[in-house]
C-alpha cells in the first residue's frame, strides 16, 4: 500500500476512536510492572508505548504483551545507526507487529530513505525524532547544533519528510509551525502532554491535551499523569475525552 494512502486510512481511523489517539508511555524497568498497566488500561487506550528501557529489559515479549490485549504498540527506540543497521532493526520491527517506530531525523537522508524501504508493505508507521522534548537551546548548543531550537527542528523535519518518513514525533511548541510547513500530509505525534495542574518534571516543552490538538498534534504521548494517578483508568478516560471534546 502506498504511504500517502496508509497515513489517510490512518488518519481516519484515529478521527473515529478518540481511544486511537491517546498513547500511553509504558515507561517501567520490567515486565512485571507492565503487565498490570496493560491490564488495567487497555480498555481506554488506543497504543502502548515501548521504550528503551522496558524493550532493554523484556524485549519482544513488552509487545506481545501489548499485542495480546488487541492494542497497537509504539516501540520508541529512537533509532540512529548507519543505514544498513537502522534498515535491518526497522525490519524486525515490522515483523514483531509494531504499530509505530522511531527512527532520529539526525541519522540523515540516506538511513532515514533505508529506514523506510524496509518499512514498506507492512504496518509500520516510521516515526523521526526532531529534538527531544527535554533539550532546548542551550543543548543544542552544546552538542554543536544551530539554533534557535525551532529552526532546528524545522531542517529536521523537512528533512525527514523529504527522505519519505510520514510522521513526526515533536512537541506541542512546533506544532502549529510545522502544520504551518508541512501541512496535512505527516503525522504529528506530541509527548510531554501533561493534563492541566500536572508537574512538567524533566521535560522542558509541555502542554495539556487540548492545546496540543489545538496546535496540531494527531497523538498525544502521555505516561506519569496515567500511570501516578490514584486510578490509572479514570486518568485515561479523561484525557480520551478531552480528545473527543477538541475534535
Amino acid at each position: 500500500m502506498p504511504a500517502s494512502r496508509a497515513l489517510a486510512e490512518l488518519k481516519t481511523r484515529l478521527s473515529h476512536d478518540p481511544r486511537e489517539r491517546l498513547i500511553f508511555a509504558l515507561d517501567v524497568p520490567a515486565l512485571a510492572e507492565a503487565r498490570p498497566l496493560v491490564e488495567r488500561l487497555h480498555a481506554d487506550v488506543g497504543v502502548f508505548k515501548v521504550g528503551l528501557e522496558l524493550y532493554t529489559a523484556s524485549g519482544p515479549a513488552a509487545l506481545q504483551l501489548v499485542h495480546g490485549t488487541g492494542r497497537g504498540s509504539f516501540l520508541d527506540l529512537k533509532l540512529h545507526d548507519i543505514p544498513a543497521t537502522v534498515a535491518r532493526a526497522v525490519a524486525a520491527a515490522a515483523e514483531l507487529g509494531a504499530s509505530y517506530l522511531t527512527v532520529h531525523a539526525a541519522a540523515g537522508p540516506v538511513a532515514l530513505h533505508e529506514a523506510v524501504r524496509a518499512a514498506e508493505g507492512s504496518g509500520l508507521q516510521l516515526l523521526a525524532v526532531t529534538v527531544l522534548t527535554s533539550s532546548d537551546e542551550q543543548v543544542l548548543s552544546a552538542i554543536g547544533l544551530t539554533g534557535p531550537l525551532s529552526a532546528a527542528v524545522s531542517r529536521l523535519a523537512k528533512l525527514a519528510v523529504d527522505s519519505g518518513v510520514p510522521g513526526l514525533v515533536c512537541s506541542a511548541a512546533e506544532c502549529a509551525q510545522l502544520r504551518r510547513e508541512l501541512g496535512q500530509d505527516v503525522l504529528l505525534v506530541t509527548p510531554g502532554v501533561r493534563p492541566a495542574g500536572s508537574a512538567a518534571q524533566d521535560q522542558k516543552r509541555v502542554a495539556t491535551p487540548a492545546s496540543a490538538l489545538g496546535a496540531g498534534a494527531d497523538l498525544l504521548v502521555v505516561g506519569r499523569p496515567i500511570r501516578d494517578a490514584a486510578q490509572p483508568e479514570l486518568a485515561a478516560r479523561s484525557i480520551v475525552q478531552e480528545i473527543a471534546q477538541a475534535r
